[in-house]
């Protein structure tokens, strides 16, 4: 029998997920404010505002459900109505059901680590963020960890990929962050966020065991510098001006992936120079002698 899985907030990595789920088997259901962008993905699409009380009520049963929900914009409001508020009321949802799902996946973010000092964090590395964001993304995860439906959270970091390329545009135009101090950097391809989150969802799928939390980013931490290095050689540019980070982006840690790669899942990107050789040939940016 098909499983059912639902994915709340079904965008870029939602819709790439779904295909990797359906040519495994799975019955899937995207739920999204804009349901008509995933015509034609093979997704069954379900317009959605997690606000809306009487359309969570009318979401259909799920084995699996995926909380991807992202807020509308950078600010506190929007940050508390996406992720607790929100993921809160989706739990509740689907807790009191005849027949509540295996598991409810929550995708969070490394935005929950305050840590600005190039310190290695993982699972169990002291969450304390200072920001908003983080603070409210913290929020939501602990309102799943202490709910009796089995639930996972997945902390992402810097997701990259195709049409996430303002790191590429930013050399392109001849700009490198400082050397100095080195700010650490972490990063996930989007294929490899939609891939942990299936690599997981099979193992719920097959009753092996789960932790409640996973940190996916790639292997390689590395200074934004030599980030931002890497791609001016690839290009073939000069990158005369130093910039710094936003302040609220001002942050450096090292992020350990151990516990997912322990799990058996395997990067299809395994580090920044993989991804975006990948997105400079694919998207266009190389010179014209280096596409051959």
């Amino acid at each position: 029998m098909k499983k059912t899985t639902l994915i709340l907030g079904c965008g870029d990595i939602g819709t790439q997920l779904g295909k990797q789920l359906i040519a495994a088997g799975h019955r899937v259901i995207g739920a999204r404010r804009n349901a008509g962008a995933l015509e034609g993905t093979g997704i069954e699409p379900v317009a959605l505002d997690v606000t809306d009380d009487a359309a969570l009520a009318a979401l259909p049963d799920a084995d699996f459900v995926i909380y991807a929900v992202t807020a509308d914009r950078f600010e506190e409001s929007a940050y508390a109505a996406a992720y607790p508020e929100g993921l809160k009321a989706v739990i509740a949802q689907f807790a009191q059901r005849e027949t509540p799902p295996r598991r409810l996946f929550f995708v969070s973010s490394t935005s929950v680590y305050a840590q600005q000092g190039g310190e290695e964090v993982d699972e169990t590395s002291p969450t304390e963020p200072n920001g908003f964001s983080g603070t409210l993304m913290r929020e939501a995860e602990q309102a799943l960890l202490d709910h009796t439906l089995p639930g996972t959270v997945v902390r992402l970091s810097g997701i990259y990929g195709p049409g996430r390329d303002r790191l590429i545009r930013q050399v392109k135009e001849g700009r490198i962050a400082a050397a100095n101090p080195p700010m650490y950097s972490n990063r996930i391809h989007r294929d490899d966020c939609a891939g942990v989150l299936a690599h997981l969802i099979g193992m719920a799928e097959r009753d092996e065991p789960l932790e409640s939390i996973y940190l996916a980013s790639d292997g390689e931490s590395a200074p934004l510098h030599e980030v931002m290095a890497w791609i001016a050689k690839q290009l073939k540019v000069d990158t005369p001006e130093v910039i710094q980070s936003p302040l609220r982006r001002r942050s450096s840690k090292r992020c350990n992936n151990a516990r997912l790669r322990a799990s058996g899942y395997t990067f299809h990107y395994p580090s920044f120079r993989e991804g975006y050789a990948d997105i400079l040939k694919q998207g266009g940016f190389l010179p014209a002698k280096e596409k051959a």
